[in-house]
């Protein structure tokens, strides 16, 4: 199947039963059982949920893996992921991950003796330099967020595996559409299911695939018995939601591409972050490595006072957290979603005050050119 019917026929379509097209919401948290531990594929919806076992076989096909599992929100999925390894052990991840990613690593796992370094994985060097005697993981988030930095993922699974080392990738930006980790290498690929594979603003969801069986088994005990499972609602919602990614995705980087055009010239924009651009330094890897660009831009206007005259004049860039829906957002990372760094280490990795990023929407890219244009005026 090509992916946009991949999108709609892939995972458990409809129900046999009454012949509805929709998978149903079941709403249930029990089942009945035929004799004692003689069930019928589910007992309780903790374990697991006919909706969200549709969901989870979705999102299983669309990476290319062997299990798939749905969790209630990115970071639950995450710190799922994280409980497969012991005390003692340690993580090597991206420097420039999200920043709900950076203070659960530092300021939540680490208590349990999970123990974390950060280097810039879009050079495969620091990846090798990083590696000590505990190492048991790379997390890898390509593009990054929200300076949308690009890592080899084959490169650096190749690294892992010559090391013994699981690769973990956080696949948001590019989503199943754009980009497939599990087939350049990676172990397990984590999405924030509420951006653009719901692609409404309307739920809260993280998704997990792995590439292995054993692995599997491991993450579904975890999560059964850590419990941060996706309800039956939002697991349709999900699914609702990925039927259109396809169509989305290609709107949303053919908007992004048509504003980056008309930033780039902005005398009043210093620089643009976005992987399409030829002069982006890791172009030639996002090439070989996705099918697309997507539709995150970043850009620096040189001042907090600057960037925030902006997003108080835009009209069509919803000043809010969160990105990947059909409307666009606007947003500073530094007193936003990357408000838990540091300052010091935002400014060490170039995340300054004056940096904006948007999530270019659905809307008439002339609208949306027109509003950052009246905007960046004014500031």
């Amino acid at each position: 199947m090509k992916k946009k019917t991949k999108l709609i026929h892939a995972g458990i379509v409809g129900d046999k039963q009454t012949g509805a097209v929709s998978t149903p919401i079941y709403q249930v948290s029990t089942f009945k059982q035929d004799g004692p531990g003689n069930h019928r594929g589910f007992e309780y919806s903790r374990t697991g949920n006919p909706t969200r076992h549709a969901l989870e076989e979705l999102i299983k096909e669309l990476e290319n893996g062997k299990r798939g599992f749905a969790f209630s929100s990115g970071m639950a999925a995450m710190t799922a992921i994280m409980m497969l390894f012991n005390h003692g052990d340690h993580i090597l991840l991206t420097d420039d991950v999200y920043g709900g990613s950076y203070r659960v690593m530092t300021k939540v796992l680490n208590r349990f003796g999970l123990e974390a370094t950060f280097v810039d994985t879009s050079d495969l060097n620091n990846l090798k330099k990083g590696i000590k005697e505990n190492t048991k993981a790379l997390f890898l988030e390509s593009p990054t967020n929200p300076l949308l930095k690009i890592t080899d993922i084959e490169g650096a699974a190749n690294i892992a595996r010559a090391n013994g080392l699981l690769t973990i990738v956080d696949n948001t930006f590019s989503t199943p559409y754009w980009q497939n980790p599990l087939a350049l290498g990676a172990d397990l690929v984590l999405h924030s299911a509420t951006k653009y594979l719901g692609g409404h603003s309307d739920v809260v969801a993280g998704l997990v695939v792995v590439n292995d069986d054993i692995l599997g088994e491991e993450l579904h005990f975890i999560q059964n018995s850590t419990g941060g499972v996706l309800g039956p609602q939002d697991s349709w919602l999900l699914m609702r939601g990925i039927k259109t990614l396809g169509i989305r995705m290609e709107e949303h980087e053919k908007n992004a591409k048509e504003i980056v055009a008309y930033l780039l010239k902005h005398h009043k924009v210093s620089k643009v972050y976005y992987p399409g651009i030829e002069t982006h330094p890791n172009y030639v890897i996002a090439k070989k490595q996705a099918l697309g660009y997507g539709g995150m831009v970043s850009f620096d206007v040189g001042s907090a006072e600057r960037a925030k005259k902006i997003l108080e004049n835009v009209k069509f860039f919803t000043l809010a957290e969160s990105l990947g829906a059909v409307e666009s957002l606007i947003s500073i990372p530094a007193f936003m979603t990357h408000a838990s760094i540091p300052a010091e280490r935002r400014k060490k990795l170039g995340i300054t005050d004056g940096l904006i990023r948007i999530s270019v929407g659905l809307e008439d890219s002339e609208d949306l050119i027109e509003d950052l244009k009246q905007a960046l005026e004014d500031a």
